[in-house]
Parts: C-alpha cells; sequence; structure tokens
C-alpha cells in the first residue's frame, strides 16, 4: 500500500497532530511538497501533501485562507502541513476553519519536525510500496511461468485471475474464447466479442480498455502475437485500474501467453512441409507412405471420411493480394478445429489454399460460415461479381485417403463453378443435384453454340426453310418423325428432307450421338436469344 495521511500520523518520529479532516486520512500521498508560494497551484499535479509555514500568506484573514484552501482542493491536493513556531506559534483559526470547511486534512507539524523528515519519510513509504510490488511482481511471474509449463494457458489465466482479484480470459485468432478464470468469466468475456474484433483489425502490440455503464467492470484487452496480424488476445477484468504489481503480472501474462499462442516460425514451417508432403502423395496416389510420414500430427485425419477445401482468391486479386483474405479463411479453419480437438491440414500453394479436414466437423463447418458471412458482406455488390478480397471456395464430398486425387477434383470442379455462378462457396454434391443446363450461359459455350448453329441461323434468314425449329423439333422427340413433324404441322416426308438439309449444311451425320448432344445443347445455349 503507498503511503497514507493516517500512516504519516501514525509514523512515531513525525509527532503529527490532525487539526481537520479527520475522516479523509486514508488518501494515498503521492509525495510530499514544500511551498511557500501564495499561489502553488500551478505546480501541482495532485496526490501531494502540501508543506507550508504561511511565510508569504495571510493565514489570520478567513477570506484569504478559503481562496487559498479552495485552489488547494481543485487542484487535487490532499493534505496540507502546518508548521508551527516558526511564523506562527499556532495553526491560525482561519487556516483551521476554511480546511475543515473544505474538508482538506490539516496536519499540524511541531518545530522540531522538519520538513525534509516528512519527505524523507514519504520517499521512504513510497519506495517500500513499490518493492513490495516489484517483489510481488516477481513472485506472480515466477508463479505464472510454473502454471504456464504445467498447465498451459488455463493455468496462467487461474493464476493471473488471482493476483488481479478479478477475471481473465483468452480469445483465439477468430475472437472466440478459448479459456476463462474463474468459469464464470466466460460468459462476460464472450460479451466482448466485437471489442476483439477491433482490437485484432489493429497492428500488434496493441491494446485497449473497455468500460462504462453497459459493463460491470474495467477490462484491459491485450493482442497476443509477434506477427502483424495478432493470433490471439488476452482479457483482463477488474474492479479498478491495476496497480504496479497487477501490472507486472499482466506484463507477464501477456508475455508466457503469447510463447504458448505462437508457435515458432520453424516449428510452422516443418508443420507446414509434412503437410505438404502428405497432400502430396495422397494426389499421387500413395495413401500409405502418406500415412507413414503424416505420423500423429495428421494420422487420425486419414482414418475416417475426410473433405477436401480449395480456396483461392475473388477474381481481379493482383500478385500477393489472396494472402489476407486467405489466410482469414486459414485461421478460422484452424481456430475452429482446434476448439473441437480436430486435426486439420492446410497447405497455402501460392494464390490457392488447400485444406483437408474431417467430414462432419468443425472445420468444414467453419469454413461454410464463413464463406456465408463474405456472402452477405458483399450482398449489396454488382450482381454476379466477387469483391477482390473475398475468396471463392470449392469443396468436395466426402472421400478417404484412396480417394483423395478425385475429391481434390471435385474440389476444383466446385471452385470452378462457384466463379462461374459468381458465388463464394460451392459444395460438389450441391452440382449433381442440380443441373447442367446453367453451366451453358458460360460465353465460351455460347461461342461455340453461335458458331456451331451459325449456317442454319443463315439458312433460314434467306427464307428458304425453317431448320432451326425443326431440328430442335426433331431432337425433343428422340428422332421420333411422326411427332415431331407433328409438332411442326408438316409431313413426316418434309421433316426428312430437312434433316437431309442439315446434315449438308453442318457437314456432320445426325446419326451420330455425339453431334445430336452438340446440337441439342447448342439449342439450349442459344434458346434465350
Amino acid at each position: 500500500m503507498p503511503p497514507t495521511l493516517a500512516s504519516l500520523v501514525h509514523h512515531s518520529a513525525l509527532k503529527l497532530t490532525v487539526r481537520a479532516g479527520e475522516d479523509r486520512l486514508d488518501v494515498p500521498v503521492r509525495w510530499a511538497h514544500v511551498s511557500e508560494l501564495a499561489d502553488p497551484v500551478p505546480y501541482m499535479e495532485g496526490g501531494e501533501l502540501l508543506l507550508i509555514t504561511a511565510l508569504k500568506l495571510d493565514a489570520e484573514d478567513p477570506e484569504a485562507m478559503r481562496r487559498y484552501v479552495r485552489r488547494l482542493v481543485g487542484a487535487g491536493v490532499v493534505g496540507l502541513g502546518f508548521a508551527v513556531g516558526v511564523n506562527y506559534e499556532d495553526v491560525p483559526e482561519a487556516l483551521v476553519g476554511a480546511c475543515a470547511q473544505e474538508g482538506l486534512p490539516l496536519l499540524e507539524v511541531p518545530r522540531r519536525t522538519p520538513f525534509l523528515a516528512i519527505s524523507k519519510a514519504v520517499s521512504a513509504a513510497i519506495a517500500a510500496d513499490q518493492y513490495r510490488a516489484v517483489t510481488a511482481g516477481f513472485a506472480a511471474q515466477r508463479e505464472l511461468t510454473r502454471q504456464a509449463l504445467n498447465a498451459g494457458p488455463e493455468g496462467v489465466l487461474t493464476v493471473l485471475a488471482a493476483q488481479v482479484d478479478g477475471w481473465a480470459a483468452l480469445y483465439d485468432a477468430s475472437g472466440a474464447v478459448v479459456a476463462a478464470a474463474p468459469e464464470w468469466a466466460g460468459r462476460r468475456a464472450a460479451r466482448l466479442t466485437a471489442e476483439v474484433e477491433r482490437l485484432r483489425e489493429r497492428s500488434a502490440p496493441a491494446s485497449s480498455v473497455v468500460g462504462g455503464p453497459e459493463h460491470e467492470d474495467r477490462v484491459e484487452l491485450h493482442s497476443l502475437g509477434t506477427g502483424r496480424r495478432p493470433r490471439a488476445a488476452l482479457a483482463v477484468g477488474t474492479a479498478a485500474a491495476l496497480g504496479t504489481a497487477e501490472r507486472y503480472a499482466v506484463h507477464s501474462a501477456i508475455a508466457l501467453l503469447t510463447l504458448t499462442t505462437e508457435r515458432s516460425r520453424s516449428l510452422q514451417a516443418a508443420e507446414q512441409r509434412v503437410g505438404t508432403a502428405v497432400l502430396r502423395m495422397l494426389l499421387a496416389g500413395e495413401p500409405d507412405h502418406a500415412r507413414a510420414v503424416a505420423g500423429d500430427l495428421y494420422g487420425g485425419l486419414l482414418d475416417a471420411p475426410f473433405r477436401m477445401i480449395v480456396a483461392e482468391s475473388g477474381p481481379g486479386s493482383g500478385p500477393g493480394a489472396a494472402g489476407e483474405p486467405l489466410g482469414e479463411l486459414a485461421e478460422a479453419v484452424e481456430s475452429a478445429a482446434a476448439r473441437a480437438g480436430e486435426a486439420v491440414l492446410v497447405v497455402p500453394e501460392g494464390e490457392r489454399l488447400v485444406v483437408l479436414a474431417a467430414d462432419e466437423g468443425a472445420a468444414v463447418a467453419a469454413c461454410a460460415a464463413y464463406a456465408a458471412a463474405r456472402e452477405a458482406e458483399r450482398a449489396g455488390a454488382e450482381q454476379g461479381r466477387i469483391e477482390e478480397d473475398v475468396p471463392v471456395v470449392g469443396l468436395s464430398a466426402p472421400a478417404g485417403p484412396i480417394a483423395a486425387a478425385a475429391a481434390y477434383k471435385q474440389a476444383e470442379q466446385a471452385l470452378s463453378v462457384a466463379r462461374r455462378r459468381g458465388r463464394v462457396f460451392v459444395e460438389h454434391e450441391q452440382l449433381a443435384a442440380g443441373s447442367v443446363l446453367p453451366l451453358l450461359a458460360d460465353d465460351a459455350v455460347k461461342a461455340f453454340a453461335d458458331g456451331l448453329l451459325r449456317a442454319l441461323r443463315e439458312h433460314d434468314a434467306t427464307g428458304r426453310g425453317d431448320l432451326v425449329a425443326s431440328l430442335r423439333a426433331w431432337l425433343s422427340r428422340h428422332g421420333q418423325w411422326d411427332a415431331a413433324a407433328a409438332d411442326l404441322g408438316v409431313h413426316r416426308h418434309t421433316l426428312r428432307y430437312r434433316m437431309r438439309r442439315v446434315e449438308e449444311i453442318l457437314g456432320r451425320s445426325l446419326d451420330d450421338p455425339d453431334v445430336r448432344m452438340e446440337l441439342w445443347l447448342s439449342l439450349k445455349a442459344t434458346s434465350a436469344e
């Protein structure tokens, strides 16, 4: 505890007597300052015990003393020490009355007690308090370190909450609460998700203070991590501002939690190389070798059905532009998998991100949720276009190690369809459940259809027949002459003649099923024109 007026009064060597403000002696004293100026206020910072002999004061003038004391109180002076036997044999009643009226503690200092003794007593008490704070901080640091080694982040939070007489919580890269102490603090920490998100948008290290009528306590938020983007965040809630010892504990916790949540770059690079090797072996059709290389790190992922996710940056992104959105997607997937205790394999490939995640697991759900959020964000954008910083994601059907290459191709196909349809996220299973016809809207398909049917359209434009309509009717009736002729209102011999003309003009045989397929799809691709 810092020195207070009460502790100075009880200091046996100082022999101080309280003349006013007896009920306000528990206020802390930041310093003891001697000033004989008639107006010392410009030199005060607040929290001082001001020591005077009234050398330049008319201490017997009640009105002058009221003005003087009122200014001291306004400047934050916490007490006034008056030396008797120097300029006044006793403390003037005018000064006593003014201090009593303003509630300013007034201490009578006997002649045998020099001001220097009071200053030294305050200085020694402050130094002792700081020493206790530093000692307590070092003790807390030792305990926090022990807990970090033995119990991990949860142990660090438990000790920190006890040290600050409050609560502490740890957030992951996505802003979700992963641990809190005491247990009840988890609900309170969850209310700060928006503030944590704003903190993550700032370059690390960053901190902020949350407080106000809507919060039960004062909360400090600190980013954790050594990179530009924080990998986690720490919240510390207390009833009041942190003292010196508590501040030491918080700083120690930040350092320790950074070490426990931020893996070293060399370890990250090693894990990424292992993940890349596992993925390449799976795609090369070597599941046994992939399982052997995966070991405990990714082995469990290959023992159950998994999904392949392929993500790329949105259209129009320049070189390197994909790093930020794909990095956010990777963080969301990895954080969800970590909270669920799942293994997940994340491999960056230039402007592309490949993810191997457990089927029906938290990582796949997080990927879908991330994509849905991005879809909602761009809802007001131009129809059919994806913003540059929004990734496009394709998800395969469930597969096993033997079918990894097929799953990768499925994810790529879903990714391609997502681009064509202006979507952020497409599952391969949705393609099989839908129709191929929407794919005909592609400009390349339309160009092919126009080229294939151009000669027939030019023939019809001269008024020499209706070959395009006849071809459409014949194909829709699967080559049934009578039914197609009835649809057209012509004789079947007329329809046979027209189909021979189609073959002559196109130079293709309608007996070839591939030709019939291409013609039908071309007609469908140009039907809206």
